[in-house]
């Protein structure tokens, strides 16, 4: 196993300290060597660099099982306590100051589809499979992309607003346009833009857009259409990549609702605490949670 706590630097991003695989032990004050994962089409290139800052240990850390790019590995999160916790359940969803946890599933520039195990306890990141095999997308996303916890799409709910469609049995997805590329599992707490509501399938599967609250355009973007003003074409390019992602694999495109377009931090915020009372009814039982893992 390979422990990656995440650690935060005042002044710079956050990385993955890979424990399991320091060659000795790091004497107390000193600056150990970082090890940054470069994934590009898949997540088992691995690369050292140098911190050259004082870190902070953040509240969850990330445990790799297996390897990469295998059916068997997994991601589990820990919290600060050392307990097993899920990214789904347990992480909450507000993060103060009018911002919301996000757990990164795919890195930016990648192309292995990662996903939280709903159906497996405490609910680890692996990757998708079809038809036996890892699933890629047949090319990068361009954003970091994962997860608002508590967050669930109840597949027993149809909207009225969006064609009827039913809930796609997932938690919320988040679309984080910032400039840095984050890593599988970190926990960013971001700030809600703009929401798209895709039609995958007949399945309604929101992708809420938003940003690091540590970007540096943060402070710039509160709605669509300070992303249309400093992000230019973002919200379209968005919308294309998620409409024609299937198309290769010889699917139609992806559909949406609200007029074709991305609809405002508003509505954003909206879905959001809908979807988090849908997740609240699940975990109390008060809708049936099928093969979901509640752990």
């Amino acid at each position: 196993m390979a422990m990656r706590a995440l650690l935060h630097a005042p002044t710079s991003p956050p990385y993955f300290l890979c424990h399991s695989r320091l060659s000795k032990t790091v004497a107390a004050g000193s600056l150990p060597s970082v090890y940054l994962f470069s994934r590009r089409t898949s997540i088992a290139s691995l690369r050292c660099q140098s911190s050259t800052t004082t870190l902070e240990t953040s509240k969850y850390q990330a445990k790799e099982e297996g390897k990469p790019d295998t059916f068997e590995y997994r991601v589990f999160f820990f919290d600060s306590a050392g307990k097993k916790v899920s990214p789904w359940h347990d992480i909450p969803l507000k993060a103060g100051d009018g911002l919301f946890h996000f757990v990164v599933e795919i890195p930016k520039e990648t192309s292995a589809k990662m996903e939280v195990a709903t159906e497996e306890p405490h609910t680890p990141i692996k990757q998708d499979t079809k038809k036996g095999k890892l699933r890629f997308y047949p090319y990068n996303i361009n954003w970091n992309y994962g997860l608002l916890p508590q967050t669930w799409e109840d597949p027993s709910h149809s909207n009225a607003e969006v064609e009827g469609a039913f809930g796609d049995n997932d938690p919320v997805d988040v679309v984080e346009i910032g400039e840095r590329r984050a890593e599988i599992g970190e926990v960013l707490k971001v700030k809600p833009l703009a929401i798209l509501a895709m039609i995958d399938e007949g399945e309604l599967d929101w992708k809420v857009i938003a940003i690091s609250a540590d970007d540096p355009k943060a402070s710039l973007v509160n709605d669509a259409d300070d992303v249309e003003k400093h992000f230019p074409g973002t919200l379209e390019a968005i919308r294309v990549w998620f409409r024609d992602y299937k198309i290769p694999d010889g699917k139609p495109a992806n559909k949406f609702g609200l007029g074709n377009k991305a609809a405002g931090k508003d509505y954003a915020l909206k879905v959001i605490n809908e979807t988090n009372k849908f997740w609240s009814s699940l975990l109390t039982r008060s809708t049936p949670a099928g093969d979901l893992s509640l752990i």
